[in-house]
């Protein structure tokens, strides 16, 4: 371990370096990835440090206890032993799942979009209940959510909402959200007080920097509307609803939640780099089979991944087969030891795929 340590401090000591010459500061695409990188790698020193120590004073106890001429010092030197011996395993598997490769999405922010499935009213009305459930739990990261575009149920809810999300690392933890959320429940128009299965999909785009795909402006056809739905005269009479056609993959993208025409436009071409972006990553992805193996991860937006029942007051996710009994609290947003879950089950499951390949 101290071997491979040993590399990854070299790594550290060039990237320090790298991060203070004027050529790659005046590089922002660079500078922000060098500096994230060396957050990472000044992590994993300070646990090389601990990790010398922890060695040293096992092989110095172990000096003292065999020469055994001082009977007080043998007694501290056992300490010292089985302090190392108690600590180095835990450390050694932290540090072997801080080596583990970070997937470089894992920082960025993310664009959620959250659609009504099957279910009629009852799904509209589960799909807000979920944009409710990722709000609280956002805020409670101290992460900021804001509205790109909605489209109203009839009953309540959205048929439709998509929100930006940014804050730090929050991909790497809510890409574990993305894929189709079952709820089991008595809908509000049920007379007969049966439980009806509904659906939403939930998905999750790492937002695209400007640098992380050039977005072609020849290839966008700007349509400039009246918002619609509620917002007071200033927003339904000024043409400030922005609604963008990507003419090579027919993509449309629409944004309506602001009174400014550029803000709307800002935010629209942030969703449609986003979701092309999100294209050319799993055009990556799908030629690395072992990522694409990985249910956990994979964002398949088909596969159903997580029940909410009610009457049982029990939430299933089907991906690393957890029940939790705490449906009432999950639904207020209390989602992070779902997280915890998976995010164990991914790094589990990256660290095999290390191992053989090493």
């Amino acid at each position: 371990m101290l071997e491979k340590l040993e590399i990854i401090k070299q790594r550290f000591d060039e990237v320090s370096d790298l991060i203070i010459q004027p050529d790659i500061i005046s590089d922002q695409k660079r500078y922000v990835q060098l500096n994230k990188e060396y957050k990472d790698l000044r992590l994993l020193m300070d646990k090389r440090e601990l990790f010398i120590e922890l060695t040293n004073n096992l092989q110095e106890a172990e000096e003292i206890i065999a020469d055994g001429s001082d009977a007080e010092m043998v007694e501290m030197a056992k300490m010292q032993l089985d302090e190392a011996k108690e600590g180095l395993p835990a450390l050694e598997e932290e540090i072997r799942f801080l080596l583990i490769p970070k997937d470089p999405e894992d920082a960025k922010n993310v664009v959620v979009e959250v659609r009504a499935g099957t279910g009629g009213d009852e799904a509209s009305i589960f799909a807000g209940d979920l944009y409710r459930m990722y709000t609280k739990y956002c805020e409670g990261r101290g992460w900021n959510v804001s509205v790109v575009d909605l489209n109203e149920g009839t009953a309540g809810g959205f048929k439709e909402i998509i929100f930006e999300v940014s804050g730090e690392d929050v991909y790497g933890t809510m890409k574990f959200e993305a894929g189709v959320h079952r709820v089991q429940r008595v809908p509000q128009t049920e007379t007969q007080g049966r439980v009806h299965t509904s659906a939403a999909s939930v998905v999750v785009l790492p937002e695209a920097e400007e640098f992380d795909y050039e977005l072609d402006m020849t290839e966008v056809r700007i349509e400039r509307t009246t918002s619609t739905g509620p917002g007071g005269q200033s927003v339904n009479t000024t043409y400030s609803a922005i609604k963008l056609h990507h003419e090579p993959t027919g993509m449309i993208v629409s944004c309506q939640d602001q009174k400014s025409s550029h803000k709307n436009l800002e935010k629209a071409l942030k969703v449609l780099r986003s979701r092309l972006y999100e294209m050319e990553l799993a055009k990556k992805q799908a030629a690395d089979s072992e990522k694409r193996k990985s249910m956990v991860s994979s964002g398949d937006r088909s596969a159903k991944i997580r029940t909410y029942n009610y009457p049982q007051g029990r939430v299933t996710d089907h991906r690393i087969g957890l029940t939790l009994y705490d449906l009432q609290n999950i639904i207020n947003g209390d989602i992070q030891k779902i997280i915890d879950e998976l995010m164990l089950a991914e790094n589990t499951e990256k660290l095999k795929a290390s191992d053989e390949h090493i």
